[in-house]
């Protein structure tokens, strides 16, 4: 019976994989079919050229560097805002806990539309009530950083809390004891706890700047991300440039993905070693 478990659920996590890289496949081949719709269906040959028209297309390019802009401002800002947000939840408890928790969580059930609308709304009457031009209060790629951070912080913060409930807080108290100020414990003893949950949600935070669509559209002005270009391609046509640019986009992906885990085997392996020489020298004290 044990064995028949295992075999369907080694069947059903093949089709699951299959299930989820076969649009992917699908995608991936129709940037190499010579045909003007993107699609592998009728296939007209192999070519190149959208990775020329793609290479070509400025005004994807510009798409695409206003994107990584406001991806690195947003995963930057949801950092902070989450990180902080995670500590403070912690330290606290009773009724204020709960109300600043379900705060935060609070934005991740509210459409991505309703915050955009709202964004762009609350800052342009803040700068028509105050009588002032200046950029903040005007619509524009900031005030997409902005909107997306309000949702976005509450994911980090998710990951920073799960990582401080293995956080042993008897090592601040021994720290403190010792002559060491918060600074210093914040620094030295629970950011270092803290950088894997950090470096994790600063990652999603990034992928889930690049997606965002709904926030962006409504709060852009008249700049253009990757995800708004690519829907306004829509109206007139699209070709596989986009196909030849997902590709890419995926290629880059899984290399990270590679190398993350290539550097993560090495470092298991190195601290395997390190424990087993520690072993062995504590083998060797006790043999004489």
């Amino acid at each position: 019976m044990y064995k028949f478990r295992q075999t369907l659920a080694r069947i059903y996590a093949f089709a699951f994989i299959v299930y989820l890289l076969i649009p992917l496949a699908i995608m991936g081949a129709a940037a190499f079919n010579d045909n003007k719709t993107p699609s592998i269906v009728p296939w007209k040959g192999f070519t190149w050229r959208w990775f020329d028209a793609l290479w070509a297309d400025d005004t994807m390019w510009h798409a695409f560097q206003n994107t990584i802009f406001v991806a690195i401002a947003a995963a930057a800002l949801a950092v902070l805002v989450g990180t902080a947000a995670a500590i403070l939840i912690n330290s606290i408890s009773g009724k204020l806990r709960t109300t600043l928790y379900g705060l935060m969580i609070s934005t991740l059930l509210i459409p991505g539309a309703v915050i955009g609308i709202s964004t762009m709304i609350m800052w342009t009457k803040i700068g028509n009530g105050i009588h002032s031009d200046f950029i903040l209060f005007k619509p524009g790629l900031h005030l997409s950083v902005l909107g997306q951070v309000s949702y976005i912080a509450a994911m980090v913060m998710l990951l920073v809390l799960a990582r401080l409930q293995s956080f042993d807080e008897g090592l601040e108290e021994a720290a403190l004891d010792l002559g060491a100020s918060h600074p210093q414990v914040m620094r030295r003893i629970l950011l270092p706890h803290l950088y894997p949950a950090i470096g994790a949600g600063a990652a999603v935070a990034f992928f889930q700047s690049i997606e965002n669509y709904n926030v962006t559209q409504f709060t852009r002005g008249g700049a253009n991300t990757l995800t708004v270009y690519v829907f306004s391609k829509v109206r007139s046509g699209i070709t596989p440039t986009i196909n030849a640019l997902a590709l890419m986009l995926m290629l880059v992906t899984l290399a990270l993905a590679v190398v993350y885990e290539i550097n993560r085997r090495r470092r298991a392996r190195i601290e395997a070693a390190r424990e087993s020489e520690a072993r062995r020298a504590a083998a060797l004290e006790e043999a004489y």
